[in-house]
């Protein structure tokens, strides 16, 4: 034994291994994940988050041309400890974007900074596994960096937005709760007096609303009656300093016809709107009884301060629809004017139900402000952690010409190429996750759009609760348990297992996209079972990623590799918004499970070492 060796073995994996991954875990989960939720609850469109979002995977994607610099300039470890302290600078850069008028643009210019970042840090740190662990130990402890990995993700859309929940609900106005029922008698929409609403009321702020319960008869009305009433109130709004919710999309058609050119194939997009798009209702002479609900605040807000109300459908009978008022701003020039919310009945619902509504209120950009700089802490605190739990297991690297240097990365690519099947490989890591590339972009929207958007209309608590919680031990239990299968068997015997667990799994949100249940308990066993089939199953990714990196040039090759996943989960996430907003939720969800099936082709033709994974018991 030598004494690398020997000075190997005095630092247990378990010092290192768990934090390391799951500090890589984070930047990758804010920048792809958490910043979806973030944008969406800021108002941003699913096909703008879908798109800007998911051009962020370039980083990952293009990270194979500086590998070879990390590869053989400094050491592993060196680069680990630089980039988690600059990591934890453009941490607070960004908290610092949040609260300005043009935080949109800016925090994405910051957040690709910290893409390139982040996956310069991956580099560093796959490499400094494969060289710190034998090939035995590095199967078994796969489960465990994937698990750390994935619970730094969960943690994104756990943890962290619970406490964005939870700030938020601290800076806002108490919750409003409306019942709203549907009744067989009544005398229709009652006109509430708005000069109530208007007058400032002494104490804390809060939400006035009237009625305070809605009842709707259930009679039809003319549906020219029904459409220019929620017309009305839209303008109403509007007028009273209320933006117009479709602004955003006016600004675009407009811009699309100036241009003059389709950036998309107008054909296909008509054909998916034809054939798969939301059918509209059918237009007839009548049309389900409305009701009207009204909004304002006790008091202004401070200046220049901005309380956002949302307001949608809890839970209860999905007859009873929101039409128009989901989203209200209050400013210190519209508090005291009342805004309209509009709730129609199904007109074919015949028989008397109910459905309860929320309005819920607080400083958003705030909330996020504070969990970017408690990130930005957190990531100084890794780089002091990591500064005493690292080994040092690499040899000093000896100084080069730049003429030596170039040849070295040159010869880096060019041996990656040559090796034997890598074809069939590159297109197996660019569509093995080709359902869930799209999946993980609408998955957050889904869970938070309201219920006449088509989501569950969680709240951000209820998002984070649901994945922070269940979904963080279920998809950890799996890593762990897929980590144990190929140290106990190897890869081969496993991966059509680990296939159908990372891909079937996906189905579930056919079903909650159609049942759109409100019960936590139908949700959380949902979520629970698709992160335990991903936690399971994506350890045959990772582990074939190491399969085909093995030789000389580890980490430069396995960069190369993760470069290949990053442009495979990039290219469909970017069209995932647009495609989402054409053919509605539910269809949606079933174009991921039918793209599940070219992974599923590949494996038939993949060439695996038997043996490869295992972990072999070594002799005293």
């Amino acid at each position: 034994m030598n004494a690398n060796q020997s000075k190997k073995k005095k630092t247990s994996p378990w010092s290192w291994i768990p934090s390391l991954y799951f500090a890589e875990g984070i930047p990758y989960t804010v920048v792809m994940v958490v910043s979806v939720v973030m944008y969406k609850m800021l108002g941003i469109s699913n096909t703008d988050i879908a798109l800007y979002t998911s051009l962020l995977y370039l980083p990952w994607v293009l990270k194979p041309l500086w590998s070879p610099i990390v590869d053989n300039l400094k050491t592993k470890r060196w680069w680990i400890l630089v980039m988690q302290f600059v990591l934890g600078i453009l941490f607070a850069c960004i908290a610092l974007t949040i609260p300005t008028s043009n935080f949109f643009r800016i925090s994405i210019a910051f957040l690709w900074l910290m893409a390139f970042t982040s996956a310069t840090h991956d580099i560093a740190a796959d490499g400094f596994y494969m060289i710190g662990l034998n090939e035995g130990d590095q199967a078994l402890f796969n489960g465990i960096r994937s698990a750390f990995y994935r619970v730094a993700m969960l943690m994104g859309q756990g943890v962290f937005v619970i406490l964005v929940s939870v700030l938020i609900n601290a800076s806002g106005l108490d919750k409003v709760s409306l019942e709203v029922s549907a009744v067989n008698d009544g005398a229709g929409i009652i006109p509430v007096e708005m000069q109530n609403l208007e007058q400032e009321r002494p104490g804390d702020m809060y939400l006035i609303y009237a009625p305070e319960k809605l009842d709707i008869p259930l009679k039809r009305v003319a549906t020219v009656y029904a459409d220019s009433l929620i017309a009305a109130a839209r303008a109403w709004n509007i007028a009273q300093g209320q933006p117009d919710p479709n602004a955003a999309q006016i600004a675009k058609d407009k811009a699309r016809k100036e241009k003059n050119k389709a950036v998309r194939p107008k054909h296909f997009e008509n054909w998916l709107r034809t054939s798969f798009g939301v059918e509209d209702p059918v237009v007839t002479d009548y049309a389900g009884n409305l009701g009207i609900v009204y909004f304002s605040l006790s008091r202004p807000p401070e200046a220049d301060k901005v309380v956002i109300v949302t307001f949608g459908q809890d839970k209860g009978d999905k007859s009873i629809k929101l039409v128009e008022g989901t989203r209200f701003e209050f400013t210190t020039e519209n508090w005291n004017k009342p805004v309209m919310a509009v709730i129609q009945l199904d007109k074919k619902l015949q028989t008397p139900s109910q459905a309860f509504f929320d309005a819920e209120s607080g400083n958003v950009r705030m909330a996020w402000t504070v969990l970017f700089f408690c990130l930005s802490g957190m990531f100084f605190i890794f780089w002091l952690a990591h500064r005493l739990t690292l080994p040092k297991v690499e040899v000093d690297r000896v100084e080069r010409s730049a003429l030596q240097a170039v040849k070295d990365f040159f010869s880096t690519f060019g041996s990656f190429f040559k090796k034997d099947g890598i074809g069939l490989a590159i297109v197996f890591l660019l569509l093995f996750r080709l359902g869930e590339s799209q999946l993980v972009k609408l998955s957050a929207p889904f869970m938070l759009d309201t219920r006449e958007m088509g989501g569950l209309g969680l709240t951000a608590g209820q998002y984070g609760l649901t994945y922070g919680t269940i979904g963080i031990l279920f998809l950890t239990l799996g890593g762990i348990l897929g980590g144990m299968a190929v140290a106990k068997h190897g890869l081969k015997k496993w991966i059509w297992w680990f296939a159908i667990m990372i891909n079937v799994p996906d189905a579930v949100y056919i079903f909650l996209s159609y049942a759109q249940p409100s019960s936590l308990w139908v949700i959380i066993p949902s979520v629970a079972f698709e992160t335990f089939g991903y936690g399971f199953g994506f350890t045959a990714y990772m582990m074939f990623m190491i399969y085909i990196s093995r030789g000389e040039y580890k980490t430069s090759h396995y960069a190369i590799c993760t470069a290949f996943m990053a442009l495979g989960m990039m290219i469909p996430g970017m069209m995932s918004g647009w495609l989402q907003e054409i053919i509605g939720y539910q269809h949606f969800f079933i174009w991921v499970v039918i793209a599940t099936i070219p992974g599923f082709i590949l494996l038939k033709f993949l060439k695996i070492d038997p043996e490869f994974g295992r972990k072999i018991k070594e002799a005293d």
